[in-house]
């Protein structure tokens, strides 16, 4: 665990100082020099934080820590500070941690500009050999992966009304406190401060990396201003298409995605629900009601090569996280935000939990959990599994002879259902809501996936979305998941309905 003096810098600290700034006017962060801001990719590229100077490699820790240089997105620097044997103490700026591609750029940066973020490092794959497995940079971002991923999705310290028509604000982790650990120390811990003009907060997280990595996290976050939305543990993804969209015009890929779902674990119904993800044309946000939830997460269960064909981005890599509710959340929902996009360069999907009542000037909230980053098994369900999602046209030959309808395909595995014979007999339950009609739905052994194959035909209300939902049961008694799937009418499955 981790060392150093335990004494000399406590998690409370941290929340006496958010709370503090939360009784005072927000100060916006002072910006970097404009031409840092307006870097292009390739000249920011270009400069390298210098890895022999990685925080603590004299004593080959298995614990190092890379500075991330302002510039381009990173628009303003953050205090980085270490909690050692000596006590505590601010790092300072040292242009010569990096090597600049262009001497000129060099010579413009001033000597006090300060650090982004950072990014540790941990020999995950090999003795002596250090990887990258967290970072945090930009706003209340961090990203993380496990051992055998490759960078993906993001994870927030806090979201404030996104999606909503007023617009999001971006709350931005300030201050750092990395508490020294032991050469041979398998977790670490730091701290972090988080200030925004509605919101200030503190956070402790203790990291512990391996085949998934695994963070322990702290909050308490202090309303300034009333927060209409307010989004905790929140998670960010992309999902630019995939085997339930159309694929776009003139792209080879089969698939082009970070996450494919949404799983969420409610406490008191027990239930297990799966959302498949959507690229929709216009901004969607579904709301899922929870009494007592006991996790969520974007996961990416499709991890087949052969289904993306990407040997530079592999998505089939891309790492799964789960959010664990530590303690009693109370009433809340987790809310899905899916936003259009052309381009898989950009993160169009939010999940995250939100109380039942808004926070209100001067409220304060406390909330643990814990965060696992890494394959789709990071996300602990019993039960059987939907692992494949297909749409089709329902008025065309393989579908269906119903105008207006969609054929829909679901494939489940896991659980139960791989104790079950191919021979036995399942049932499935199927609902359409918003006015939608089942027309039919039937369920058979897909002995090439190894898995059991729903089929249903069903029709949305005139100008309405198709929302269903569904579950196998067995004996009378559900065996998997529930599959919730909203797509809306304006989309590209319907040949009637396609862009021209």
């Amino acid at each position: 665990m981790a060392a150093g003096r335990v004494d000399a810098f406590a998690f409370e600290e941290v929340v006496a100082r958010a709370q503090q700034l939360a009784g005072q006017a927000y100060v916006p962060p002072t910006p970097i020099p404009r031409f840092m801001r307006e870097l292009d990719y390739d000249a920011y590229q270009g400069i390298r934080f210098d890895e022999a100077r990685s925080l603590w490699r004299e004593s080959n820790s298995r614990f190092q820590v890379m500075l991330f240089p302002p510039g381009l997105f990173y628009t303003h620097p953050v205090e980085i500070h270490v909690v050692d044997a000596e006590g505590v103490h601010r790092l300072p700026y040292r242009k010569s941690y990096f090597d600049f591609s262009n001497p000129e750029l060099e010579k413009r940066v001033p000597p006090n500009l300060g650090y982004a973020g950072f990014k540790l490092t941990y020999p995950l794959k090999a003795r002596g050999e250090q990887n990258q497995f967290l970072v945090f940079a930009g706003a209340s971002y961090f990203r993380g992966v496990g051992r055998d991923n490759a960078w993906g999705l993001s994870a927030r310290g806090i979201a404030v009304d996104t999606g909503l028509p007023g617009g999001e604000e971006f709350p931005s982790f300030t201050a750092f406190w990395l508490v020294r650990p032991s050469p041979q120390a398998d977790s670490m811990r730091f701290y972090a401060l988080l200030d925004g003009k509605r919101v200030t907060g503190a956070y402790q997280f203790d990291v512990t990396p391996g085949e998934s990595t695994r963070i322990q996290v702290k909050s308490v976050v202090f309303a300034r201003d009333r927060i209409e939305l307010l989004g905790l543990a929140p998670l960010t993804s992309m999902f630019f298409y995939g085997e339930n969209t159309a694929r776009p015009v003139g792209e080879w890929r089969p698939e082009v995605h970070d996450s494919d779902g949404l799983l969420i674990h409610d406490g008191v119904s027990g239930e297990w629900l799966w959302r498949p993800l959507i690229n929709p044309r216009r901004l969607e946000m579904d709301v899922f009601q929870t009494e007592g939830v006991r996790g969520f997460g974007l996961l990416q269960r499709d991890t087949r090569f052969d289904n993306y064909q990407d040997l530079g981005a592999r998505y089939d890599q891309r790492p799964s996280a789960w959010v664990t509710a530590r303690g009693d959340w109370g009433p809340g929902r987790v809310v899905l935000t899916q936003l259009p996009t052309n381009t898989e360069t950009n993160d169009n999907m939010v999940a995250f939990w939100s109380p039942a009542e808004p926070l209100a000037p001067g409220a304060s909230l406390r909330l643990d959990y814990q965060l696992d980053i890494g394959g789709p098994g990071v996300a602990p369900s019993p039960t059987g599994q939907a692992v494949n999602t297909f749409v089709g046209d329902g008025s065309i030959i393989g579908g269906g002879n119903v105008e207006g309808a969609y054929r829909v395909v679901v494939d489940f595995r896991g659980g139960p259902l791989d104790r079950l014979r191919p021979t036995a007999t399942l049932s499935s339950s199927v609902t359409a809501l918003d006015g939608g009609e089942v027309i039919e739905h039937f369920v058979e052994y897909n002995p090439a996936a190894q898995a059991w194959r729903l089929s249903l035909l069903a029709r949305p209300a005139r100008d309405r979305a198709l929302s269903l939902r569904a579950f196998l049961a067995h004996d009378g008694q559900p065996v998997t998941e529930t599959w919730t799937y909203r797509l809306p009418p304006d989309n590209d499955i319907l040949i009637s309905g396609r862009r021209r």
